[in-house]
């Protein structure tokens, strides 16, 4: 048996130790008194910092990260040019090139505190050389990093030739996940028929579904009503995501408040990738640019689940990322004004225990009892302290083991007639406004 001690745990006071057994949680109770228990049991001491089941990653696309500039960069910055400069790359592609970069990305997601992760992968390949490279990943992965595999149709399933097959063929080589990508499609008919297509398959082979809906900032662009109906009419509740969602910023109250309502009773997941789409939306805008995000505020509001995801990670369509979930978090909450104390919270929340639901993860995440031993300590009081320092994990562990590690920063400032001194300047003595 080891133990994580002197933990804070958001919603609880005091300090709590936390055993594992294995690789399973065993009992959470309040710190021991000094001298309580022997040293050797103890895993990691977390000093009161803020530990967390691990953050979850809901949206990635790994088979296309660390692709920027190759072979050439998105000039225009545009979606359409991020989907034609993939095309372009996707050509090139070997087993190799993709296991490689993305089990790069996948460390970085760990050092980050990242043990779930679900990343799109494109099937619009004869070949399907990402998707199976992919499924080698997974499998790499797995002592440490949960990943799903959503069969992404980049290009389209009614309007790219054999994608309702290359969608199928997907499912039969053992994703977790069907996508689509209506909006893309040639028509709206053939949107509608992507998104029957794509759920037939999901219950066919018993898989979770997850497209791609409204990535665009066209207000007739009305793809996720779609998906909310045939979810709620197929028996898909809580097992179905739109991911995206952007063309809610340019629809009209009266459409968004019916649009609450169909959503609210469907149990559809909605993700939001604001690092991404703040820059790829509002590109045909003259001014005022739109933001084109999810309707975040009012979507929680009505009761729907909905989680931030960080989409791209240096490919054609976001150049930058270092698959920081709070770094996620601090631009959506900038992006979608969540700013109140409860909002900031939730906005952790989108990166945990939300982002957990789209996953589908069910009691194999959190910290209690019997569940799978995966946590993360941060060097913080809270969650809103923890979002504002944009804290690296000091300690993840993976399955009961520690399996990355992160040594505290030390800035040493020297001021004008006074003895150098080591500062933690950006701690503000742990103040978080609002909280006693």
């Amino acid at each position: 048996m080891k133990l994580v001690t002197n933990a804070r745990l958001a919603g609880r006071d005091g300090l709590h130790d936390i055993e594992i057994d294995g690789d399973r949680f065993g009992r959470v109770a309040p710190a021991a008194e000094p001298g309580g228990g022997p040293a050797a049991d103890v895993l990691v001491d977390a000093a009161g910092g803020l530990v967390s089941p691990p953050f979850v990653e809901p949206h990635v696309h790994l088979d296309t990260t660390l692709t920027a500039g190759e072979p050439r960069w998105n000039a225009s910055g545009s979606l359409w040019e991020g989907i034609a400069v993939w095309s372009e790359r996707k050509a090139t592609l070997t087993r190799d090139d993709v296991i490689a970069r993305a089990t790069e990305v996948l460390r970085w997601y760990a050092a980050n505190g990242v043990l779930h992760v679900r990343s799109h992968v494109d099937v619009t390949d004869p070949g399907l050389v990402a998707l199976d490279a992919m499924l080698e990943v997974r499998e790499r992965v797995k002592d440490v990093i949960g990943l799903q595999l959503v069969a992404f149709p980049q290009e389209g399933v009614c309007s790219f030739d054999d994608g309702a097959e290359l969608l199928e063929e997907a499912a039969r080589r053992g994703v977790d996940a069907v996508g689509a990508i209506p909006h893309f499609e040639d028509t709206r008919e053939d949107g509608v028929r992507s998104l029957e297509i794509a759920f037939d398959v999901a219950q066919r082979y018993g898989l979770l579904l997850d497209a791609h809906c409204d990535e665009i900032d066209d207000e007739q662009s009305r793809f996720v009503e779609v998906l909310a109906t045939l979810a709620r009419r197929g028996g898909l509740q809580g097992r179905a995501t739109a991911s995206h969602t952007t063309a809610m910023g340019s629809y009209n109250g009266a459409y968004s408040y019916k649009l609450q309502r169909i959503l609210a009773r469907s149990g559809v997941n909605l993700v939001c990738n604001p690092l991404a789409n703040l820059c790829l939306q509002g590109r045909f805008d003259a001014h005022p640019k739109r933001r084109g995000l999810t309707q975040v505020k009012e979507m929680l509001a009505a009761g729907v689940n909905v989680a931030f995801g960080h989409d791209d990670v240096m490919d054609p369509w976001f150049p930058l990322g270092t698959a920081s979930p709070l770094q996620v978090a601090l631009v959506g909450i900038a992006a979608a004004q969540l700013t109140g104390a409860a909002e900031i919270d939730e906005a952790f929340a989108m990166v945990t225990d939300r982002a957990a639901r789209v996953l589908g993860l069910g009691d194999g995440y959190g910290i209690a009892p019997g569940r799978p031993a995966n946590l993360v300590v941060l060097p913080a009081s809270s969650p809103y302290d923890a979002v504002r320092r944009q804290t690296r994990p000091s300690h993840v562990i993976a399955r009961g083991r520690v399996v990355a590690e992160t040594p505290p920063a030390v800035t040493r400032l020297t001021w004008p007639g006074r003895a150098p001194e080591d500062v933690d300047f950006v701690r503000a003595r742990d103040r978080d406004p609002g909280r006693s």
